[in-house]
């Protein structure tokens, strides 16, 4: 039966220069959702529905670039590989060698935020709004490069569409490697393409930015947490568990309750302020 599934063969590099040195389809990944996010900023202005100018943009857009790299490669060595890095700090420097959490992006992502917030004296939350809106790309494009390049697969099952990875079972032969979920498919499906209709929709054709500034940050934190939760059922655990729970899942309840908990503050502060006399 084995026989039947699709063996992963992807090259993770577009173009090769060395063994080990090109252009790699995740590189390219970042590239490419950074440049969706540009794009997105400018016409949330044109429209009238940001009031980030275009400088104000490229500052913006360069520190949350800064913030998710930096959150990224840091949270991965402080989530998945402490002992390493303890041993040697400077394997923080090592991107090449790869090793990106996406839980620390968005702890990067939040300190960029509260860097914008402050110094072009906007609201935070109506910040967030704008910037929520951007990361779905990003989960997309990363995701699908997870699956080319067969890192962070599913777990064994026998459905139709499994996958076999080589990378799951080195030294074996293929005949014997237990086929897997293409479980970065179902994150790029979820984070990724789902969360970008969704917030685009809520972006556009309702006032929830307006009438309550932060609801639509809480809604993107509560609905990824839940999509990640999801798929980590089907994801092999890349890391020893926590309390009984892959990281993906322990890291995902606190983003859970903190976008429950700022949908509750959005909500709040709307009500308060529609009591207010005018």
């Amino acid at each position: 039966m084995k026989n039947d599934y699709w063996i992963h063969d992807l090259d993770p590099f577009l173009l090769r220069f060395g063994e080990n040195f090109g252009i790699r389809y995740y590189g390219l990944a970042y590239l490419l959702s950074f440049l969706i996010a540009y794009v997105l900023l400018a016409l949330y202005y044109r429209k009238g529905r940001s009031p980030l100018d275009p400088e104000q943009q490229s500052n913006a857009l360069f520190a949350i670039i800064i913030g998710i790299l930096a959150g990224g490669r840091l949270g991965y060595m402080l989530f998945y590989d402490l002992t390493g890095f303890l041993q040697n700090p400077l394997v923080l420097f090592k991107v090449w060698e790869g090793g990106m959490a996406s839980h620390g992006g968005f702890l990067g992502g939040v300190a960029a935020l509260l860097w914008i917030a402050r110094t072009q004296r906007l609201p935070l939350l109506q910040v967030s709004d704008l910037f929520v809106t951007l990361a779905p790309p990003g989960l997309l494009l990363g995701r699908i490069a997870n699956f080319i390049n067969g890192e962070l697969y599913g777990r064994i099952t026998e459905v139709s569409w499994a996958v076999i990875f080589p990378a799951s079972a080195p030294g074996l032969p293929v005949e014997a490697i237990p086929p897997r979920h293409p479980s970065q498919l179902y994150e790029a499906a979820l984070e990724g393409a789902f969360l970008l209709v969704y917030l685009q929709f809520r972006f556009w054709k309702t006032d929830v930015t307006r009438t309550h500034p932060g609801q639509l940050s809480g809604e993107f934190l509560l609905l990824y947490a839940v999509a990640r939760i999801f798929c980590e059922f089907f994801r092999e655990p890349d890391a020893g568990l926590i309390l009984g729970m892959s990281r993906g899942i322990f890291f995902s309840l606190f983003l859970a309750v903190a976008g429950f908990a700022i949908i509750l503050i959005a909500r709040k502060r709307a009500a308060a302020k529609k009591e207010r006399p005018t």
